[in-house]
Order: structure tokens, then sequence, then C-alpha cells
């Protein structure tokens, strides 16, 4: 509730909690391939120990059978809108090792027939002014011990698994205790967090702050991030830990969620390797999910070559993406890989039909930068359940396309084609233009289960930061 603002206020700190570890130990943010997160280029304004930062984003899109494939329905998500985010940030430098930072945040959604409500059909909805951040750094991120206390992002390797979701108007924080130790050739962090829930109109609350909550989540977990690799930009292993009181993804909860997630992340450096460059993240899975036994996978396996003497810088690259389903519902057993709190934005299509979940996706991808200010990236997607005994996840991991039923069990599995068109331009320092275009050609999966018209997107976005 709002009486948590004091408290909120009090356990802040300056740096971003998804500030990285020394160059040589941690990977550069985003994949080879597509826009990384947005991360300031610029000084916040700072008076003295003081610093204030800003920022508003505005994106306008267009969206037509993005959700239901269907021409002859106009359904909520087939419309126009405007999102709105502003944000304001305000750090403290209390001595070298003990900082303060607190961010706000207020995200409107204008336009279209959507409710105003986050999450209810897909809507990103109004939250007037919030706390998006509020945390206290002890020590220095950047070498040695350090803690980060408090309302923060979690970020990490390529965010498949864990990221802030900043293309999410909103984006995604946590209630979390982060400890990091940092050398010159590796850092290692140690967290324990539970998710923040965005409501209108009462203080967002994580499911730790909020009792009545009848999730309960709670994920923890240990990232290394290593250099020990000589060709490698990173060479990264992780433990994630994710529990809760048990949902009803899978069917009536017959238990509670207790499950944990080995992986590893390794990039290849293209100035290393003669203009190559390679990606390949692995991730196995094994414990309870609602009482049921999972046992899944995941892995992404891509490689690209990158013309390092051009002034274009073109990279052209492939890639295959694969995540297990569950092949049998009545057995008792969870086969569905879990994408845990990812940024899927940034991999599976742009327009966001698609999660880490049950599908095979190969990809193309080419990039190049005719000047300085401006990079270019059209990519090609190929779709296909893993089975279709489980569902096709869209990208928060719990909305399905289409119901599991006698129709989608005996279908085709090729869901379909992406394409996707993106500029990015940095018109200075301070200002980012951003513009897209997609279009979805419906595969045989959709026609065999219903409405299978193609589908288009489109977006323009500001984005002004100080």
């Amino acid at each position: 509730m709002k009486r948590l603002l004091p408290l909120l206020l009090v356990t802040t700190s300056l740096a971003f909690s998804q500030t990285p570890a020394p160059k040589t130990a941690t990977p550069p943010a985003g994949p080879a391939y597509g826009p990384a997160p947005v991360v300031p280029a610029y000084a916040p304004i700072k008076f003295g120990a003081l610093t204030v930062d800003l920022q508003e984003k505005m994106r306008f899109e267009i969206r037509e059978n993005n959700f239901d494939f269907n021409s002859a329905v106009n359904g909520l998500q087939d419309a126009s809108w405007l999102l709105q985010r502003f944000r304001l940030g305000l750090g403290y430098d209390i001595n070298p090792w003990l900082k303060l930072y607190v961010q706000g945040q207020d995200v409107r959604e204008i336009g279209g027939s959507r409710p105003n409500m986050a999450g209810v059909a897909g809507a990103e909805g109004d939250d007037i002014f919030d706390i998006l951040k509020a945390y206290i750094q002890i020590g220095n991120i950047k070498k040695g011990l350090s803690a980060t206390l408090g309302r923060q992002f979690l970020s990490y390797g390529d965010q498949r698994l864990v990221g802030p979701l900043e293309w999410l108007n909103q984006a995604r924080t946590f209630d979390a205790a982060k400890f990091r130790y940092t050398t010159s050739t590796w850092s290692l962090d140690l967290f324990t967090s539970s998710p923040v829930s965005y409501i209108n109109n009462v203080w967002n609350q994580s499911d730790f702050i909020d009792q009545g909550d009848g999730r309960n989540a709670i994920f923890s977990g240990a990232y290394l991030s290593t250099a020990f690799v000589p060709f490698n930009t990173t060479t990264d292993f992780y433990f994630f830990h994710n529990r809760d009181d048990g949902l009803a993804t899978f069917g009536a909860p017959i238990g509670t969620t207790n499950f944990y997630t080995l992986g590893t992340l390794w990039k290849g450096n293209p100035k290393k390797l003669n203009g190559f460059d390679y990606e390949t993240e692995m991730a196995l899975q094994t414990g309870k999910v609602g009482g049921r036994t999972l046992k899944a996978f995941a892995g992404h396996w891509g490689t690209g070559y990158n013309w390092l003497k051009s002034s274009w810088k073109p990279r052209l690259g492939v890639q295959y993406n694969y995540a297990s389903g569950d092949s049998n519902s009545a057995d008792g057993d969870v086969g569905t890989f879990q994408n845990l709190y990812p940024t899927n934005h940034l991999f599976y299509g742009y327009m966001d039909t698609t999660a880490w979940m049950n599908m095979h996706n190969p990809q193309l991808n080419l990039s190049f930068t005719p000047s300085a200010k401006l990079k270019v990236m059209m990519d090609y997607h190929l779709y296909w359940n893993a089975t279709n005994n489980d569902a096709w996840y869209r990208v928060n991991g719990a909305t399905r396309v289409r119901p599991v039923n006698s129709a989608a069990t005996s279908a085709s599995s090729f869901r379909g084609q992406e394409i996707d068109v993106t500029a990015i331009y940095k018109l200075n320092p301070h200002v980012a233009l951003q513009g897209g275009y997609s279009y979805f050609i419906a595969g045989d999966y959709l026609k065999n289960t219903g409405a299978g018209d193609n589908a288009h997107f489109a977006y323009m976005q500001v984005q002004i930061d100080f």
C-alpha cells in the first residue's frame, strides 16, 4: 500500500542494479543481433552528491490479427494506441561505499479499446506514478564485495531467462537482496527476490510484501560471469531456484512449485575469431511445477560473420532456438520448459507471439549500420511446435494461442513465418528514435485449428533520457 513509500525511500541506491562488472568479466548487453536493451549512455545530472535522471518514452503501435489471426473479427488487440512512460530518479552518494537511489515511474496507455489494467486482454494499461526502484548499495559493484538491497532490476546474460523487460511499458522489477563479488576476470552474483505486481491506484507490491497474494513467488539464484575462455566475450554459468504456491498453468495445482534451472552461456568475440561470432545458451530444469514433476530443456545456438573492416559493419547470422514441450498432459509430469522472467521481445520475433517454451525457431539475421547513428536489422523466423500435445505459448509464457484439443493435436506443427524490419537512430546522446514493421505469415497449425489469417505490427518510438 502507499504507506510503504517511506520504507522504500530508505532502501535506495545511486547505481543501477543492472550495472555490469568490469568489461573483462561481463558480457555486452544483449545478443549480437537485434536491438540490445536500452542502456543510458549519458551521465545523470549532478548537484554535488545528488544526482537526477529523467526519461520520457512514447511508442505508437498498430496491430492487426496479432492475437486471433482472424481478419473477420475486430478484437480488442486489432487497434492502435500510444504507450507513454515517464521516469524520475534521485540518487545520493553518502560516501564512496554507501549510495542511495529511488526512481518513480508513471505509465499510460492512450487510445485503443483495451482495458487500462496491466495484463488484462494483453493491455499494458495505466500505472499512475509509482516506485520502480528503491534500494541501497553498499560497497563498489565494480570491485570486490558489494550488496544491493531493495527494489531493483535483475538482468543476467542475454536476458533469455532473467531481464527487466524494458520493451514493456512498465518493465519488470523485483524486491531483492543481491550480493556481488567482482574481480578483473570474473564476477559472481547471489540473490533472492520476489517479483513486483503492477496494479493501478495502489502502491505496487511484491509477493514478499503482499501477504494476501496467492502466488507467493520467490526467485533466487547464483550467476557466475567469467573471462576464462580467451576467445569469448563471456563464459557464464548459472543456477536459479523458483518457487510459488502452485499456479494453474498446467491444470489445477496438486502441490507447490519448486524447481531448479541450471545453465550456461558462451559468446564468441568476432575480433578474436576473424570476424566470426557464435552464441550458445543451454538450460536444464528439474523439480516440481504445481506439484507435478518437471523435466525440461531449452537451447539456443547461433553463429554469424561480421565484416569488421566495413564502415557499415554488416553482420549475417543464423540461429536455432528450441524449448521442450509436454508430450503427455495426463501422466502427472510437466515437460514444458519454464521461461522464468525473460526479455523475450529481443529473441523470437518482435510481434511477441512466442515464448521460449514448446518451440522450434530457426532464424536468419542481417544487420548493418549505414552511419554512426543508424542501425538497421532484418530478421526472418520460422516456427514449429516441439509437440502438438502442448500449447503454443505467447511471449508472457502463460497465454495460449490455441487450446490443446483434438484439432490441435492432429494438426500440422508448423505455426508460420515472421519477417521483422527494425531501425534505430540515435539522434544525440539523449534522444533515440526507433521504428519497425513485422509481418506474420500464418502456417498450417493456425489454419488447422481455426482462423489462419496473416498478421501485421508496426510501431514508432521516441525515448528521451537525461
